[in-house]
This record gives structure tokens, sequence and C-alpha cells, in this order.
């Protein structure tokens, strides 16, 4: 068996927020926390969750952005932090990253032909005719026209932006993406159109995608296999469809019960989360989710249940299967939900393109 392209081995990031006058850290930010999954050619694992459980962080300690406080970041066989300088920047052709605002992860003072011929000039020795038509190519690719290489970022609108990045990422045939929030801040309609160009890069490229949201809609649509993250540990990982069909843990039930659905002439029974999350500065002891969670009992206060490795669907909670066998069937799961939201793709596609 082939090893993951990605693999992530107990690997934590903290962050040093106060120093006291000796310079000993007196408060610190446990940014992630021991978290450990794996990313395989052609598949889509999405990292789901609040905003600020460590989403984000997440993915840049994948491409070496930050370095990680512990653990090992494997790419393609190789851990991350044995690399030299050059080797490193080497690896860096074989993993891109897009991000949430396409406007600000573009320069606005080069025009799209530099932008998107800038890597190639980094990794590649290949002459300016060859560079152009690659251009050229890749603006093809992502739904764009060769003409649009000598416009300036301001010129286009927010999807067209969005493709951009995207054209930008695969310049220079990378293996893994990592996607961070890449269509939260477009139009539904657009929304649409650009997880189908990223669907269809995937399987036409074989690429494989590390895809950070919380939306769950749109983890529905895309994502392959789900990891959940609450307070910068991962709570629950499953394949998309066991884990939106069948959730074990309180939190993912209370993430999928959020999310809208038609109506079906029956009610829904919401599961919400008591309070706010709690300050990553001061999380509690045990179980992070125990203040919130109406299921907690005594031990989810005293130990911090862990993740079983070996499951197919491992989670993070003591008292899973008694709240799994209560509880009744989780909402915005049920084929309604994902037939309403096929069809609302459709439409959108429909459309054409912004």
């Amino acid at each position: 068996m082939s090893a993951p392209l990605l693999a992530l081995e107990n690997v934590s990031k903290h962050f040093v927020v106060r120093r006291s006058l000796l310079g000993t850290p007196t408060a610190v930010v446990r940014a992630v926390d021991g978290v450990s999954f794996t990313v395989d050619t052609g598949e889509t694992l999405a990292l789901v969750g609040e905003s600020g459980c460590g989403k984000s962080t997440t993915g840049r300690l994948a491409l070496r952005l930050i370095e990680p406080t512990s653990g090992t970041v494997r790419f393609d066989g190789r851990d991350l932090a044995a690399l030299s300088a050059l080797q490193l920047r080497r690896s860096r052709a074989g993993a891109q990253l897009i991000f949430q605002d396409p406007y600000s992860s573009l320069n606005p003072r080069m025009t799209v032909g530099e932008m998107l011929a800038e890597p190639l000039l980094l990794h590649t020795d290949l002459s300016l005719a060859s560079r152009r038509e690659r251009v050229a190519e890749l603006l093809g690719v992502v739904g764009l026209r060769r003409e649009h290489a000598d416009r300036y970022p301001h010129e286009f609108s927010g999807g067209q932006r969005q493709r951009l990045a995207i054209a930008r990422a695969l310049t220079v045939d990378p293996k893994l993406i990592v996607c961070d929030e890449p269509v939260s801040a477009l139009d539904v309609s657009i929304r649409s159109q650009i997880l189908n160009l990223l669907k269809d890069l995937q399987q036409r490229l074989g690429l494989a995608y590390l895809f950070i949201s919380h939306d769950l809609a749109v983890v529905k649509h895309i994502a392959t296999h789900v990891a959940v993250m609450y307070l910068g540990r991962i709570v629950e990982m499953a394949t998309r469809d066991r884990l939106f069909s069948a959730p074990r843990h309180p939190y993912t039930q209370a993430l999928l019960s959020a999310v809208p659905i038609p109506s079906t002439g029956e009610r829904s029974q919401r599961r919400v989360l008591a309070g706010d999350p709690p300050s990553p500065l001061d999380p509690p002891r045990g179980c992070h989710l125990n203040p919130r969670c109406v299921h907690a009992q005594e031990i989810c206060k005293r130990t911090r249940p862990e993740l079983v490795a070996d499951d197919a669907h491992p989670v993070a909670c003591h008292l899973w299967h008694d709240i799994v066998s209560s509880s009744p069937p989780t909402p915005a799961v049920g084929p309604e939900y994902s037939e309403s939201l096929q069809r609302l793709f459709r439409a959108f596609d429909a459309r054409g393109q912004d």
C-alpha cells in the first residue's frame, strides 16, 4: 500500500501571547493541539468547525508556511521539517494554496499574465513564448479567455478573481491544493460554479484537496472525507456519506442540525449548544465541549476523550454510543436535503458563468 500524499501526525501549534518579565510564557493559545489525518491522491478532506477552531492554522501547517510546535508533517513521503531551504522551495511546486479573499491574494500591480508567469520563472526553465502559451492554457482551463492575460485584478468580478487564483495555484502542476474557505466570499450562484470547477479539475488532473470550510452544504457537495474540529482538536472523522448520515459526536450533530433544509412537513429538532465557545487561552479540562454539551457527565469533565485512530469512523467522545442510540436522526442529512442541494447547484450551473 502506497503512502498517503499528505500526512499529519500528532501536529500541534501553540502561540505565546503573553510572557513574564523574565520571558516565561504566561498565556499560550493552543491553536492546533495534536491533530492527525491523511489525504490521498484524488481525495478531498474537508476540515469543518466554528471560526477560531484551528482550521486555517492546520492548513498552513500542512504547507509548512508556519512551523509546528510538535508533530510531523509529511508530504509526498518526505518530512517537511527535515527539508533544507532549497528542498523546501522545490517542494512548493507540489502543494499550493487558494485563499478565501481572491482580491487580496492577487497583486493589484501585476497583470494576470505576469502573475501566472511568475511561478514559471521560479520553478521552470520555460522560454518566454512557452510561458505565454502556458498562461493562455491556464486561463482556458479555468473558463477565462486568452486576452484576459493583459488585464489587472480590479477589472474582474469576484468569481473571475477566484478563477484566477485557481489558475495561479495550478501553474506548476501541484499534487495538493489547500483550499482555505475558497467560496465563502462569493454569491451562492457563483459559489456553485467554482465548486464544480474544482471538482472537474480534480477529476481531470488527479488533484488532492484539503478543503477548509464552515459551510456544511459546501462540504456535502465537494468532500470525500470530513474531519470535524473543535478548539484545536479533531473530534470526529469519517467519509462524507457516513458522517452526514450517522454523526456520532454531539458537536457534529449540532453543526448538521443547523444546516437549512427544505420543508418536509415535519418539525426538525435543532440541537443547539449552550453558551459560546470557551477561550482557547483557558480551555475546559477534559472534553473541551463539556460546558456546552447537554449529555456531559462527570467523566467528560475529568478525562480528555481520545480519537480512536484505527476505527473507520473515529470519534472523541466518551458517551457517543449512548448518545447515538438515544438521539433521533439528525436533520439535514436525509435524501430530500441531498437531492434539493443538487437541484440548486444544477439550476445555478444552467445560468452560465459569471
